[in-house]
Order: structure tokens, then sequence, then C-alpha cells
């Protein structure tokens, strides 16, 4: 019955954490974000749930809600955007806001979703944010923990991953930039939501540590894909492009979208060459990882789960 508080609750890992969550018993859950739509989502799969919609870059009313929490997952965060405006305004300035509610409440413990990008070659407007957001985490002086996961997949996605499996579905030739063949490290989030229930369930341990989370295998950007049209039984053909083309195209994609899932900066960040070196899940957390081929199975032919599509948020 304790209360825990999930803000950025409606998005991918939040979506992911709370039927973790259900799963594992827990009934004490608020989950808080500003998108209506994926947050009605939370409500449907979850009745017990209960919901908050606030902008969390504004002081509210919703800040009451934070009394009597025992545990805060401090989720929300821009990912994409041409400008830094939205990053500012929804990672940072929502975090200046969590704090503030976290600290006056007294919130025992905080788990805190960074991003293993503070530790990447790549400056964008991403990178700079979650740099800057970790640092006014840990400058809060609260009992918290940080966990920093690579890119993420599973149910819920509405970019990434996600997109790009309908994306698939939809058109009968799917570029790819360059070889393809650009290591990645994917996490699958089901995974990663344990990690973090386990530093709920264990503050005493994780009170001041930095976990690097990352995919327990190295994948190909191309083989991902072409697990993916696998596990789908797509018929899709898949084509290199130059990566100039590509460029190109996905700019050109970006004149008649006002919300790429795709931008200039990710596409540098594909490329950049980063290895992540991370916790081994099964020694830190005891938590056997899923086989990545698994994962993809899970995530696109669960009867329930994989046929919901969250509304792409700023």
């Amino acid at each position: 019955m304790k209360k825990i508080i999930v803000t950025g609750g409606a998005g991918l890992l939040g979506q992911n954490l709370i039927t973790l969550l259900a799963e594992q018993g827990f009934t004490n859950i608020i989950a808080m974000d500003k998108n209506a739509s994926n947050l009605a989502v939370v409500k449907k799969l979850h009745p017990a749930v209960e919901t908050v919609l606030a902008d969390l870059s504004q002081p509210g009313d919703w800040k009451a809600a934070f009394v009597g929490a025992q545990s805060l997952f401090l989720l929300q965060a821009q990912i994409t955007g041409s400008t830094f405006a939205p990053f500012q305004k929804n990672t940072l300035d929502s975090t200046a806001q969590v704090l503030d509610a976290a600290r006056q409440a007294g919130v025992p413990f905080t788990v805190f979703i960074g991003s293993s990008v503070v530790n990447s070659v790549a400056d964008d407007n991403y990178t700079r944010s979650k740099r800057a957001q970790e640092q006014m985490v840990d400058a809060s002086a609260l009992p918290h923990c940080t966990v920093r996961p690579t890119l993420m997949f599973g149910w819920f996605d509405p970019k990434h991953l996600g997109w790009l499996s309908r994306l698939m579905a939809k058109i009968p030739v799917f570029p790819i930039p360059g070889s393809g063949e650009y290591l990645r490290q994917p996490l699958y989030v089901r995974d990663f939501c344990k990690v973090l229930l386990w530093c709920a369930t264990h503050p005493e341990q994780a009170s001041g540590k930095v976990y690097d989370i990352v995919g327990q295998q190295d994948v190909n950007y191309i083989d991902i894909i072409r697990t993916i049209k696998k596990v789908k039984r797509l018929h899709t053909a898949i084509v290199k492009l130059p990566v100039p083309l590509f460029r190109f195209l996905m700019r050109a994609y970006g004149v008649f979208s006002k919300n790429p899932p795709f931008v200039a900066d990710q596409l540098d960040a594909l490329m950049a060459g980063d290895y992540f070196s991370g916790e081994d899940m099964r020694q830190t957390f005891g938590i056997v990882p899923t086989p990545f081929a698994e994962a993809i199975k899970e995530t696109f032919t669960h009867p329930v789960y994989s046929r919901v599509v969250l509304e792409r948020w700023e």
C-alpha cells in the first residue's frame, strides 16, 4: 500500500513501469503526465491507478499528491525536438518543479532515470538536457539513485523501434543509412523496469549509486530491422542508401511533418560509434535479461500491449 509517484507515467517507460508494478501487486500508484490521451491509456489498462493530468513544468495542485509518497520515479524528459526550448520546459523546468514537490513532501527515496548519453560523444539538445537534468538531481541533496539506460524498446513505443516497425509494415522499401552496421545495445524496457523496481525496494543499497544499464546483447542496427521484419512476418525490402541521400530524404520528410520521428541529431548519434559499458544485471540486481529475439517477439506479438499505440508527445 505504499504510495508510489511516477512522473512522465504515460510515456514508453512509464506505461511499462506501471504495468510491472501492477503485476507485482502494488496498488497505490499515481501516474502524472501532461498528455491526456496517453494518460487515458494508463487508466484503461490499469483502472486502479490514480492519474493526474498536469504540466509538471508549472507549479500546481499536483504537488499535493506527493504527500505521503514513499517512492518517486522521476521519468519525464523531452526526447526529440529541433530547438532547445521544449527540452528546457519538459526536462529541466519540470524536473525543478518535481524536485521541489519531493523536497516539500519529504519523499524518502527517488529513482531518477538519466540516460547513457551523458557518457556519449554526441552533443545535441537531448544530450545537453540530460546532463543538466542529472546535475540538478544531484544538487538537490534528496536521497536518490541515478539509473542511466541506453536506447529502450518494448510495448507502448510511439517512436524508435515501434515507429520503425509500423513504417516497415506500410511501405514496400525500407531505407537504411549507409551500411547499417552500427553497433547498438538495445535495452528491453521490461528488463529496465525490473532494475528500477529493485532500486526502489532496496533504497539502502541503491542510495547515492549511479547505475549504467545497457542492453546485454550487442546487435547491429540493420539486424534489429531484420529481426523486426521476421517477427512481424513482413515482406518489405530493406535497402541501404548512401548517408547523404538518407539525410536528404529525412529532411524532406521533416518538411511535411511537424514532429518527425527521426531528426539529424539522432542520425548523427546512430553513427557516432558509441559503445557503453554497464552493470551486469545478473550480478548486481539478480535479473536475468531477456534475449533480444525473445524481447522483440514479446514486443510485437503480445495480444494486448503490442496493439496499443501511444500518441506521440512533443
